[in-house]
């Protein structure tokens, strides 16, 4: 024990010619291990079948051992005439035969060797003398055949009269072998009784025959565990009458442990066993407590690397442990955990009779954060293809069992900070799973607590403790029927109690679960008033990514309610970069264009997210391009004579020009295919065949309410060709019937009307009612070329203005609108700032300048995050029209270069 001390240098001495091997035998006595997990522990059925022990040999019969073992290998490379081979074996059988003949003690050499050489001499002969295989050989093997010629000749000199002798009567020579190994023997089973009197000095007969009762019962098989220097001597302090061991004794013991922790040559799982055996015979509550915050730390220790996670049976137990920490402290209410104030140096001596505050120094929520992200690290690791990864997921519910005892207890002992900490832990484990996945879960939790009480019983064999802990805390969370109603009151503690990093992260949970329930409104309205869009860029990576995924669940949430152009701006900062994948931390991202350092690949890898938590990335870009689709056909073909003029999508727009480029249009493979053959059929009016080229995409199978989201689209598909052939083709009619509309579309007479109406309301169609007729009569309005021009001018005029202007405030560094034209401080986006008083939150955004068209977007033109809302409004377009636009984080002029605005994965984590 303890790594460096006096104690171990001590005995060095006695062990030093003495070491650890396999042996088998037949008659191996058991020898009972109820007093200790030290006596009898790793027993293994795999080799049942084989009598085997673990004695200890001489290192003189190691030594020859490791000599016959040299012969062995070299008759196995005569065989395949590897010389090369040879040549490194006569190198090691020279060494080996120093080490026996200096152990032994003697100047005669072993007739083993003596026999090997003669065996190598006669074998040089044979290939010398066969010329053709000789040529054959490869350049290396006939350069260590010739080295080997020229060495074993000076090596044979020296042992001439060995090697005559042994040639003139070689019968004689091999029975001494064969004496010099039964004489082994003898001695390797003179050293196994004094072993094995050694081992049994304090084991009575009587519990002999117990364990080999017990051992018969399971299986028949023998083992005895040989203990080692540092075992032995815990042995031999601590298997003594329990009166006989004391406080101090115990406590100098565990100062010696933990001062041997990231020693070198310390074995991480023997300080484990030995600090877990110390809990057994710790002799007050307190000292207990504490050595199991040290069996804890440890055990992380196990696994030092970042990349890597720690063993699943090594988390397990120190789940338990950690539920034993909660049994004591339960029991003892006034033993205080806490990790500001360092206690005394004698607080733990104080026994269950002491009536006051009893310090230990711990940190219960330091502990599970920590199991928590092991927990993650190994779904990182673990192949989401297999059964193992399913197994590793039956274990959420004992983690969970263990965040809700810590959040009680935190709560209990008024620490409502480290009680909304725990409350977050477990909001991430329950928010993005819908009410089925909720529901197995609960399921789940019923059969792990009665697996578990059926395999505990195995984890107390050895000597009862000196302070028994019975079981008091449950070791089965508690959920309610309903999801919502678990993240409800688990939100409004973080609320309350939470800083402001974790009351963001339980906002975003709390958003992306009101969107798996269809709750649109309500996510919405949840992330507007937290303002979260507009600071999500000064938090940390993590939290950037959960801000990610929530504007992708809620964008799916809007398309299943019908709100075509809400999704669309919810999901087209997360696509205009083309890097979703990174985006949403479900792929590791690969550009040409941006080189990564091997750091930065690992962190990004350290932050994807597991398997079970994605997104489905097909189903996220089939309604982005359907809702691109929806939002961009019907504006084409009302500027149709100057298409580039604004872009809704950016993304859409380039699918569709490279389609539109491509000489041959095969069937639809993918889903930008099937997004692109429908645009084409919608832009000529045949509504029918998009519908039907939507619709037969596969990934709409994974929504909960198929049917009526495929009904949705229809109805909006129908919609949209309507508005689209209006807009084309309206300059060709005087005048168009209602019902022949209505019927031309498959809508019914009041959704047209409804739809012509707010056409010609919002100025998108120059047109009225004739309401005898029930006809819609057209009104020609034609601009001149002189007033195209005009027009033309004037918006350029308009996009250097806002340029001018904007560069002018990044110039003076100021957001103040004094000075501003009146045309921009009348202006809807400069009123809500002057209304909010947030004069610095104008901010010149760089990507202006790098492609924007003109125009700003977002909640009063703040710096753009993925899903940036507008309050919506009308964008004006050429020739004095106008539309409603209503979107959510939309460009009003053109979609500026989303990379300034994206939320960037790309920097260090801080």
């Amino acid at each position: 024990m303890g790594g460096g001390s006096d104690t171990e240098d001590s005995q060095s001495s006695d062990y030093a010619s003495e070491e650890e091997i396999e042996v088998p035998r037949g008659d191996a006595p058991a020898v009972d291990a109820s007093g200790s997990k030290y006596l009898r522990e790793n027993d293994s059925d795999s080799d049942a079948s084989d009598d085997h022990r673990r004695v200890v040999v001489s290192a003189k019969d190691k030594r020859f051992q490791e000599l016959s073992a040299t012969v062995d290998q070299m008759k196995n490379a005569m065989k395949i005439n590897d010389w090369v081979t040879l040549q490194e074996c006569f190198d090691k059988i020279n060494k080996h035969l120093e080490k026996v003949m200096r152990l032994a003690e003697t100047a005669k050499v072993p007739t083993i060797y003596i026999k090997a050489m003669v065996m190598l001499e006669d074998y040089l002969a044979q290939t010398l003398s066969n010329k053709e295989a000789k040529k054959k050989m490869s350049p290396s093997n006939a350069k260590a055949l010739n080295k080997m010629k020229q060495n074993l000749k000076k090596n044979n000199k020296l042992f001439e009269d060995q090697i005559n002798k042994y040639r003139e009567n070689p019968e004689v020579e091999d029975q001494l072998v064969s004496d010099e190994e039964d004489e082994d023997d003898q001695q390797e089973e003179g050293d196994d009784d004094l072993s094995d009197t050694k081992s049994h000095i304090q084991v009575s007969d009587s519990e002999i025959d117990d364990a080999r009762g017990d051992d018969n019962d399971v299986g028949g098989d023998d083992w005895q565990k040989q203990l080692g220097k540092k075992d032995k001597l815990m042995e031999k302090q601590f298997m003594k009458d329990p009166s006989e061991i004391t406080y101090d004794i115990v406590n100098k013991k565990v100062k010696e442990i933990i001062a041997a922790r990231g020693r070198k040559g310390t074995g991480r799982v023997e300080l484990v066993e030995q600090l877990t055996f110390l809990t057994k015979v710790a002799k007050t509550p307190a000292q207990k407590l504490e050595i199991f915050f040290s069996v804890v730390s440890a055990q992380f220790d196990i696994n030092p690397s970042l990349s890597g996670h720690m063993p699943i049976n090594v988390w397990k137990k120190s789940v338990h442990n950690m539920l034993v920490i909660l049994d004591i402290l339960s029991q003892y209410t006034n033993i205080l955990v806490d990790d500001t104030v360092e206690p005394e140096e004698n607080e733990t001596q104080k026994g269950d009779d002491y009536k006051g505050t009893i310090r230990v120094w711990g940190n219960l929520v330091a502990f599970l954060e920590r199991l928590d992200a092991e927990f993650f690290k190994s779904l990182q690791c673990i192949d989401p293809h297999t059964r193992d990864y399913v197994e590793r997921l039956r274990d959420e519910p004992m983690f969970l069992a263990l965040a809700q005892n810590v959040q009680e207890y935190s709560e209990r002992s008024g620490n409502l900070k480290a009680a909304a900490k725990v409350a977050l832990k477990r909001v991430e484990f329950v928010y993005y799973k819908p009410q089925g996945v909720y529901d197995a879960m609960r399921k789940l939790a019923d059969q792990s607590e009665e697996e578990s009480n059926e395999e505990g019983a195995d984890d107390f064999k050895g000597p009862p403790s000196f302070v028994a802990t019975p079981e008091l805390v449950p070791r089965k969370p508690t959920f309610p029927e309903s999801s919502r109603a678990l993240m409800d009151s688990l939100v409004s503690l973080i609320y309350q109690s939470g800083d402001e990093r974790t009351k963001a992260r339980a906002m975003l949970c709390d958003i992306y679960n009101h969107a798996l329930m269809d709750e649109f409104s309500i996510a919405r309205d949840l992330l507007l008033m937290s303002h979260l869009q507009d600071t999500v860029q000064q938090l940390d990576i993590s939290t950037q990514i959960l801000f990610n995924r929530a504007m992708a669940q809620l964008g799916l949430c809007a398309f299943r309610a019908g709100l075509i152009s809400e999704a669309h701006s919810c999901l087209s900062e997360l696509y205009s970069a083309g890097r979703v994948r990174e985006l949403l931390a479900q792929g590791v991202s690969q550009s040409r264009y941006h080189d990564k350092t091997p750091e930065q690949e690992r962190l990004e890898r350290r932050r994807q997210m597991p398997y079970h938590m994605h997104i489905n990335l097909e189903l996220l870009e089939a309604v982005h391009l359907t809702c691109a689709m929806l939002l961009e056909v019907p504006y084409m073909a009302s500027n149709i004579f100057d298409v580039k003029r604004r872009i809704i999508s950016k993304t859409f727009r380039r699918l569709l020009e490279t389609s539109e480029k491509q000489t041959l249009t095969g069937p639809p493979e993918n889903v930008r295919d099937h997004v692109m053959a429908a645009t084409r059929a919608l832009t000529l009016g045949d509504f029918q065949k998009a519908y039907d080229v939507i619709t037969s995409l596969d990934v709409w199978k994974l929504l909960r309410n198929r049917e009526d989201v495929l009904e949705m689209l229809n109805s909006k598909i129908k919609e949209e060709a309507l508005r689209t052939y209006l807009f084309k083709y309206a300059a060709s009619y005087t005048s168009l019937g209602l019902d022949q509309l209505a019927k031309m579309f498959d809508l019914s007479e009041t959704q047209t009307h409804c739809i012509v109406s707010k056409m010609m309301v919002n100025e998108e169609l120059h047109a009225t009612w004739d309401q005898p007729t029930c006809c819609i009569i057209f009104h020609e309005v034609e601009h001149s070329r002189l007033q195209a021009l005009a027009f033309q001018l004037t918006e350029k005029l308009s996009v250097l203005a806002e340029n001018n202007e904007r560069a002018m405030e990044a110039k003076l560094g100021g957001g103040s609108l004094d000075g501003l034209p009146l045309r921009r401080r009348d202006g809807p986006d400069y009123a809500a700032v002057a209304a909010g008083g947030g004069g610095n939150r104008w901010q010149d955004n760089q990507s202006y300048s790098q492609g924007r068209q003109g125009g700003r977007s977002g909640y009063g033109g703040k710096p753009f995050t993925p899903g940036q809302f507008s309050s919506g409004g009308y964008s004006r377009d050429r020739g004095n029209q106008s539309r409603g636009s209503g979107t959510y984080g939309r460009s009003q002029r053109g979609q500026m270069d989303s990379s300034a605005r994206m939320v960037s994965l790309n920097r260090g984590a801080r």
